[in-house]
C-alpha cells in the first residue's frame, strides 16, 4: 500500500549529499547552537568549521572518494567531526558498536577494508583506539588509527596508545589542504555515492553490512523529522548510540536537516539525563520504551524542570499504552510517535502520525513514510487481507543499495520486484497502520539492541565445552526482551550438579570477554539434550515458553 502524505511542511532546499547538508547548516542556521558535549559547545557555522577541519585531514591523509573510514567512539563531539568530514569528501562511514570486544570491530573493520579509524581512547576505561592498533598486523587495509583522547571523570586524558596518532595530530595532517582541494573533494561527491556501511547480523549469524546512499539517508529523514515536528531551535537530547541509525540518521543527520541542537549524552544514566532536560531545556528525546520507563520511575523527576519537553519517538520493543498516556501527563511531551525501521531499509519504513490516540501509538507501527510501499504477504509473496497476519514487505527509495560483498544474502531479501523482505510478521488495518507480531527470525530487542541468536549460538558453539546451543529471546519486564541460552556440553563434561554450575559460570565468564554485554544471555541452562522436531531442528518455541514461564528445567541454569 502507497502512504498517505505525510503531515509536514517538507524541507527548503534540500541538499542532496551529506556534506552539502553540513553546509546548508551552516548557512541557513549559522548561529543557532548546533553541538554539545561536556568539552564542546559550537553553533552551526562553528560546526561546519570543525567538520571541514576533519574533512581536510582526511584527505591530507590520503584518503579519497570511495573509501571507507571507520568510528569506535561514544556519542562525543568528535564522532560528528569525523563522519560527517569523511562523509564530505566522499567516504563511506563505517560505525562501530562501542560494546564491541576487540575481535568484534576486527572483523568489521577487515571486512568493510577501512583505511582510517577513529576511536576513543579512555572512555569508560576502554581503549578502543588501542585495542584496535593492536590488531592493525590483521588489517592490511588500515593505514591509520586516530586516537581521541577522553578524560575518565576526574582522570587526566590517556596518551595515544603506540600505533596511534591524536585528534590533534589528524588534524595536522589537513593543515597543507587548501580551501579548492576541499572544495573539489565536496563537488565530486554524489547523491548516489555510498554514505555509510551499517552492519547488522542476519539469520546466518555472521555480521552483514547494509550499503545506502547519501540520497536515501537525507530524503528518510528529511520525512522522518518531519513526521515528528522537529524544527530550528528543538534541543534534541542524543541519548540514542551514533552508531546506531536511531542515533546517527534520525539523530545527527535529522538535526542537520532541520537546525536542531545535537545534545551528545554518551552513557544513558537516568538521573543525568533528567538534569541535562533540565540544564539544556531538552525539547526533543528519542529512546526504546525502557527510556522513557526509568525516566518515570525516577525519585528525583518531580525535583526537575521538564517543561521544555515536546516530541518522543520510541519503538523497538513492546510499548505499553499506560506509558504513552504517562508521558503526555507525567513527562508533559505533546508529541508521542512509534515507528517501525530496520537498516536495510535506511532504518525506517512505518511511522505513526503526531495527533494518534495512546492505542494507535502503543499497539502498532503506524503507517508507511512517503513515497514508500508496505504490504503484507502469505508464504507465496500473496498481499494477504487487512487483519491477516504475514510477512511484512517494503518498496521504495529506502530499501538498501545492498549487503557489502554479499550478493546472494542480498538476493535472498530483495526480490526481483524490489521488495525487501523484512522477515518480521504483522497485521495491517484498514488504515494502513501494522502492528508487528512477530519475527520470522528469531532476533530478539535488549534495551533497544538488536540481538540475533545464530550469532551468539555460533561465537558459543567456539567453546571447547559446548556440543550444542539454541539461544531465545524472553520478555522482561526492564529491558524489553532478554537472551536465554540452552548448552549441550560436549562427551565428558557432564551437566549434572556442580559439574554444570562451573560451567555455565566459565561460559558466563567467556561470553563477556568476547561479545557485546547485550548479546550474552541473562541465563544459561546447562542441559542433556535439547528439545528438537522430528527433523532434529531445535523447537525455540518450547524453550522460550520454559523460559516465560521460569518453569522446571532439566538440569543447572545460572543467572548471568
Amino acid at each position: 500500500m502507497t502512504s498517505l502524505p505525510v503531515d509536514a511542511e517538507p524541507l527548503v532546499d534540500p541538499p542532496t549529499t551529506i556534506g552539502a547538508a553540513v553546509s546548508r547548516a551552516a548557512e541557513h542556521f549559522g548561529d543557532t547552537e548546533a553541538l554539545v558535549d561536556d568539552r564542546h559547545r559550537l553553533d552551526f557555522a562553528g560546526l561546519g568549521v570543525e567538520v571541514d577541519a576533519a574533512a581536510r585531514a582526511f584527505l591530507g591523509l590520503g584518503v579519497q572518494r570511495g573509501d571507507t573510514v571507520a568510528v569506535w567512539a561514544p556519542n562525543v563531539a568528535e564522532w560528528v567531526f569525523a563522519a560527517l568530514g569523511a562523509l564530505t569528501v566522499g567516504c563511506a562511514v563505517v560505525p562501530l558498536n562501542t560494546r564491541f570486544q576487540p575481535a568484534e570491530a576486527v572483523d568489521i573493520v577487515g571486512r568493510s577494508r577501512a583505511r582510517v579509524a577513529v576511536c576513543t581512547e579512555g572512555f569508560l576505561g576502554r581503549g578502543y583506539a588501542g585495542e584496535l592498533a593492536r590488531a592493525v598486523g590483521e588489517l592490511p587495509h588500515l593505514e591509520h588509527v586516530v586516537a581521541v583522547l577522553l578524560p575518565d571523570g576526574e582522570t587526566a586524558a590517556p596518551p595515544p596508545p603506540p600505533g596511534t596518532r591524536s585528534w590533534d595530530d589528524f588534524l595536522a595532517a589537513g593543515a597543507e589542504v587548501d580551501g579548492a582541494a576541499l572544495a573539489a573533494a565536496r563537488s565530486a561527491v554524489t547523491p548516489d555515492d555510498i554514505g555509510d556501511i551499517i552492519f547488522t547480523s542476519g539469520t546466518t549469524g555472521r555480521p552483514k553490512g547494509v550499503v545506502t546512499t547519501h540520497s536515501q539517508s537525507l530524503r528518510a529523514f528529511a520525512d522522518w523529522s518531519g513526521v515528528v515536528g522537529l524544527t530550528h531551535g528543538d534541543r534534541y537530547l542524543v541519548v540514542n548510540p551514533f552508531f546506531h541509525t536511531f542515533g546517527y540518521k534520525a539523530g545527527i543527520l535529522a538535526c542537520l536537516l532541520r537546525g536542531a541542537s545535537i545534545i551528545c549524552e554518551p552513557v544513558f544514566d537516568a538521573g543525568r539525563v533528567l538534569r541535562r532536560i533540565g540544564t539544556e531545556r531538552i525539547s526533543m528525546l528519542p529512546g526504546p520504551p525502557t527510556l522513557y520507563l526509568t525516566i518515570l520511575e525516577h525519585p528525583d523527576r518531580d525535583a526537575v524542570d521538564l517543561s521544555s519537553l515536546r516530541l518522543a519517538v520510541t519503538g523497538a520493543a513492546a510499548v505499553p499504552v499506560e506509558m504513552v498516556r504517562r508521558m503526555h501527563a507525567d513527562l508533559g511531551f505533546d508529541t508521542v510517535i512509534t515507528g517501525y525501521g530496520l537498516t536495510e531499509a535506511t532504518g525506517v519504513v512505518a511511522m505513526c502520525r503526531a495527533g494518534d490516540d495512546p492505542e494507535t501509538i502503543a499497539t502498532t507501527s503506524g503507517r508507511a513514510i512517503p513515497d514508500v510501499e508496505v504490504r503484507v504477504i502469505d508464504e507465496d509473496g500473496r498481499e494477504v487481507p487487512r487483519g491477516t497476519a504475514g510477512e511484512i514487505v517494503c518498496r521504495g527509495y529506502n530499501v538498501m543499495v545492498g549487503y557489502l560483498d554479499d550478493p546472494a544474502a542480498t538476493a535472498e531479501a530483495i526480490d526481483p520486484d524490489g521488495w525487501l523482505h523484512t522477515g518480521d510478521i504483522g497485521v495491517m488495518d484498514e488504515r494502513g497502520y501494522v502492528a508487528i507480531t512477530d519475527r520470522l527470525k528469531d532476533m530478539f530487542i535488549v534495551g533497544g539492541f538488536n540481538a540475533y541468536p545464530a550469532e551468539i549460538e555460533n561465537m558459543f558453539s567456539e567453546h571447547p565445552a559446548v556440543a550444542q546451543v539454541a539461544v531465545v529471546g524472553v520478555p522482561d519486564d526492564r529491558m524489553g526482551e532478554v537472551g536465554h541460552a540452552w548448552v549441550v556440553p560436549r562427551a565428558g563434561v557432564g551437566s549434572d550438579g556442580q559439574i554444570a554450575d562451573d560451567l555455565a559460570d566459565d561460559l558466563v565468564t567467556w561470553a563477556r570477554q568476547r561479545m557485546a554485554n547485550y548479546k550474552v544471555p541473562r541465563r544459561i541452562h546447562v542441559v542433556d539434550a535439547l528439545p528438537t522436531n522430528a527433523s532434529g531442528k531445535v523447537l525455540k518455541y518450547e524453550l522460550r515458553a520454559t523460559a516465560s514461564a521460569g518453569g522446571d528445567l532439566p538440569a543447572a541454569e545460572r543467572r548471568t
